[in-house]
Parts: C-alpha cells; structure tokens; sequence
C-alpha cells in the first residue's frame, strides 16, 4: 500500500508551488514529477490534508480529464481570475492550459 508521509505531502506541495499562474496540472502528473507515478489518488489526499499549511496554489490541480473537485465551490472562480479556460461548468480546457511540468 502507498504510503503519505511528511516527506511526501512536501514533495506534493513543492511541485504544486511551481504550477504557473493560468495553468493547471493533473493529479497524475504530480505524481509523476514526484516519481510516484501510481499515486495520483495519494496526492490528491495529500493536497486534502494541505489546506493548513500556508498558502499553496492547489486550486491549480484537477483530474487527467480537467474535472474541478466536486464541492469546492471557489476552485472554479479562483481558476476564472487566472484565466484558465474552461469547456463547461466542471472542467478546464486542459488541452489548453496544462502545464508541460519541469
């Protein structure tokens, strides 16, 4: 079983930082960065646990579809000030703005 470590949500976080502003980045290319490319569901939880520790562009992460996470309601106007664009209400044109990573 994956493990979520310190040193993990760190590494999740580190790479989140670096998402530029109008851009977005999947789960699964986090976890790929991080090289732990079959935990994108980890470094989704990783990123749940993350809202205490300071400010961190998280809004900047959706799913491999472009798909905001259900029920965060200030995702989608966060991204919208960003300029990010969208196809409808739920996803960002990821095609568009994906971000090629480091």
């Amino acid at each position: 079983m994956a493990k979520m470590d310190e040193q993990f949500i760190q590494d999740v976080l580190n790479t989140v930082d670096l998402i530029p502003l109008g851009r977005v980045a999947s789960y699964g290319q986090i976890a790929q960065i991080i090289c732990r490319p079959r935990n994108a569901r980890l470094v989704g939880k990783a990123l749940g646990k993350a809202g205490g520790r300071g400010k961190h562009p998280c809004h900047r992460v959706v799913t491999a579809s472009g798909r905001l996470v259900p029920g965060w309601f200030d995702q989608r106007p966060m991204l919208l000030a960003e300029g990010v664009p969208f196809k409808d209400e739920n996803h960002v044109d990821i095609r568009r703005c994906r971000w090629q990573g480091i």
